[in-house]
Order: structure tokens, then C-alpha cells, then sequence
């Protein structure tokens, strides 16, 4: 039996417990319970999520629990000694602890993610990353396991995390069975980015989104700051100093951070060869997109394009 305990708060946010759901199903697909699942508060009884009803939770004490999952919240609520106190606890005699979205936030409060590699939803990472600067904040990834400290992006997100912790725990053909019955791909690998942190670069200029429109519709050319600053109608220098203010990234980055994610939907159709897929997407050979892709993704090529298969078999 795999003990884990899920922490709630005042104002949680539901979705979290889609992360439970994956254990259950795994629960089904063993045929056996496998993983018994406590939900815990600070003080016990009812805690009211974000929805306006409530859920009733166990008081910490000093059980010991195999995963620790914290919940998250639509926005980043104040977090009590006790709260923090039993962060620390978990992280001395739970096997793994998890933070899903914000839940990063009790995480690197409680100082569990100093010097650790991190990730949360792509909405919150600069702020993260702005009160911690001891945590690596990884902005554009799904989910990020760093020894036994496990971090995830928002909603969805946690349902990956569970999937792999499930797939650590007793297999891929497990993992494959619970995907199938919560009616999802099997599963995002870790270092696929988070879409919108990617692709929802958010200027505010019409200008800078201009650029961004000119890049998207022509990644197989070359893109320089020259050509993007002349469809923006600013100069090289006023363009790249207005990109970054605006987007947070250099021109360059957020042309390399494009043309990985048109590569990677090229991948995952699989219709075509990495010789032409670097072609079309402005790498122009395989090598170049591949560095591209770890620095990115933290993955090469050639894993995205199985997970995609493997996920197109499940």
C-alpha cells in the first residue's frame, strides 16, 4: 500500500484533484488498491475550496506518508508555520514530495526548493522565480522531478505528474491503462513546454505582436532582429530593447522558442523526416534543431517524436 497524503487549504482549487483521480484509476487498473489516498489540512474538518463548497480533511499528525501532493490555488494565499512546517516534515520522511501549479509557492517558502529545479504554471513562473532566486525556475516545462522533490505546471498539468509517478511506481503498460481510461494521451513527457508560456508571448504593442505574427508566418527564413524590427516599423535597437521589455525574451530566443513548437506539431503528425522538418521550421539541419530542442525542451528530437507515437499506441 503507497500512502499519500494530498494537502488542502482554505481556497484550494479543484483541478487538484485530478491528480487523484490518476491514482484511483491506477487502483482499477491493478485491480487492487494500491494507493490510499488522505486528504490533510492544518487544523481537519471541512475546508472550503475555491468553488464555495467544502471538503473534509484530517489534521497533520505524524503519520508518515509515502507522496506528499500539495495543493494549489488561483492565486498564491498566505501560508502559515504549521503549513510550512509540515513542508519540511514530508520532505524528511516522505518518499517524494509534490507540488503541483502553485503549490511550487509552499514548496519554496519552506526553502524545499533551494537549489532545486522548479516549475509551476507559466502565469506564476516570474514571480516564483522573483521571490525565490535560490529555486531554478523552469518556466516552459510540464512537470520537473529534481531527487525527491516533484513540481508541476497548473491545471491539467498534475495529471502528468501523477501519470509518471504512477509509471515509476509500477510500469508503463499501468500508466498506459489509467491514461486510457481518464480518456488522455499517455503521457506529456516532463520537458515538453508549456504551450501558452511558448506561444502567448502577450506584447503590449501592436507593434512587438506584429513581429511576433511576421515570425510565426515565416520560421523557414532567417528572422533576423533587422527583418523583424522592419514588420514591427522600429529600428534593430529600439525593436530589441522593446521585444524584451514587453515579451521578457530576446527576439532571438522567442524566434528558437517558435520554430521548436511548429517542429514539435510536425513531429507528433508524423508525416514527415527530421531532414524536413528542420527545413521547414528555419532550423535547417537536424543537429541545429536538435541543440535547439534540449536547451528548449530539455529533450531531443527524436524522444519527442516517440512519446508521441507511443502516445498514438496507448
Amino acid at each position: 500500500m503507497h500512502r499519500i497524503g494530498f494537502v488542502v487549504f482554505p481556497r484550494f482549487q479543484l483541478m487538484g484533484f485530478a491528480a487523484v483521480t490518476a491514482f484511483e484509476m491506477a487502483n482499477v487498473a491493478l485491480g487492487e488498491p494500491v494507493y490510499e489516498i488522505e486528504l490533510l489540512s492544518e487544523r481537519g474538518g471541512e475546508v472550503k475550496s475555491s468553488a464555495g463548497f467544502g471538503v473534509l480533511a484530517k489534521a497533520f499528525d505524524g503519520t508518515a506518508y509515502d507522496t506528499v501532493m500539495f495543493g494549489a490555488s488561483s492565486t498564491i494565499e498566505p501560508m502559515t508555520p504549521a503549513l510550512i512546517e509540515f513542508a519540511r516534515h514530508a520532505l524528511k520522511t516522505a518518499r517524494r514530495v509534490a507540488a503541483p501549479c502553485t503549490g511550487a509557492f509552499v514548496l519554496a517558502e519552506a526553502g524545499l526548493l533551494d537549489g532545486r529545479r522548479a516549475t509551476t504554471h507559466w502565469a506564476f513562473a516570474r514571480q516564483l522565480q522573483e521571490r525565490f532566486p535560490a529555486v531554478q525556475v523552469e518556466e516552459d516545462r510540464i512537470f520537473i522531478v529534481d531527487g525527491s522533490v516533484w513540481t508541476s505546471a497548473g491545471m491539467t498539468a498534475s495529471i502528468d505528474l501523477a501519470l509518471a509517478m504512477i509509471e515509476k511506481d509500477h510500469g508503463q503498460d499501468v500508466a498506459r491503462s489509467v491514461a486510457r481510461k481518464l480518456v488522455i494521451y499517455h503521457r506529456r513527457a516532463g520537458g515538453q513546454s508549456q504551450f501558452s508560456a511558448l506561444l502567448e508571448l502577450e506584447p503590449k504593442s501592436d507593434r512587438i505582436q506584429r513581429s511576433i505574427d511576421y515570425a510565426k508566418a515565416h520560421l523557414r527564413g532567417v528572422l533576423s532582429v533587422e527583418e523583424l524590427a522592419d514588420a514591427a516599423g522600429l529600428s534593430p535597437r529600439q525593436f530589441s530593447r522593446a521585444f524584451r521589455s514587453e515579451t521578457g525574451q530576446s527576439p532571438a530566443k522567442a524566434v528558437e522558442n517558435l520554430r521548436v513548437e511548429a517542429a514539435r506539431l510536425m513531429m507528433e503528425q508524423g508525416r514527415h523526416s527530421m531532414d524536413v522538418i528542420a527545413v521547414e521550421t528555419g532550423f535547417a539541419d537536424p543537429d541545429r534543431m536538435r541543440r535547439a530542442f534540449l536547451r528548449t525542451l530539455g529533450q531531443p528530437p527524436q524522444t519527442i517524436r516517440r512519446n508521441a507515437r507511443d502516445s498514438a499506441s496507448a
